[in-house]
């Protein structure tokens, strides 16, 4: 598959049957991860790879829009780690970029993912900070559930030409 194919095919996937993920897809998926630009190549990024049902579990309550995360054999906890950065307030670009690698491999690898966001919001903050007895300078940025998929929604294009401006506004 193309990039530009990833990049166009790729959807959120909310439905996952139960097949596993391997040692072998996460390491590929984390070192995906973990090749995102950063600005400094400070990389100030920390991941947190959860199988463990009973905390999949907990997730509805501090994230509504992950409350599919115990039906999915994996979630990756994407966070900021405020101690790595070399230019302070670029570690939410830099994460991004790295969710958006794990997106794109989860589909290449055939699998599914949906990225639930939770920075900004100080009470998912403050809910994924206990639960995962994260330190004060590490910031949860997103919780990506991932899957074998078991929806398989269609792309449409979402090019608005009257959204790009060329030289000036």
């Amino acid at each position: 598959m193309s990039v530009h194919e990833a990049i166009i095919t790729r959807r959120s996937i909310r439905k996952y049957t139960n097949a596993p993920v391997t040692d072998e897809q996460i390491s590929t998926i984390l070192e995906a991860a973990m090749m995102a630009p950063s600005a400094g190549n400070q990389q100030p990024w920390q991941f947190i790879v959860v199988k463990d049902k009973e905390i999949q579990g907990k997730l509805k309550d501090i994230n509504p829009y992950a409350a599919m995360a115990d039906k999915a054999p994996l979630g990756i906890l994407v966070c900021g780690d405020l101690s790595l950065e070399k230019h302070p307030g670029f570690w939410v670009q830099d994460c991004s970029a790295a969710v958006q690698n794990i997106l794109l491999t989860v589909h290449d690898l055939g699998l599914g993912a949906v990225w639930t966001g939770i920075h900004p919001m100080k009470d998912r903050e403050a809910g994924f900070k206990k639960l995962f007895n994260l330190p004060e300078q590490i910031i949860p940025l997103g919780y990506i559930v991932i899957g074998q998929p078991d929806q398989h929604p269609t792309a449409v294009s979402r090019y608005k030409a009257e959204r790009v401006h060329y030289d000036t506004w």
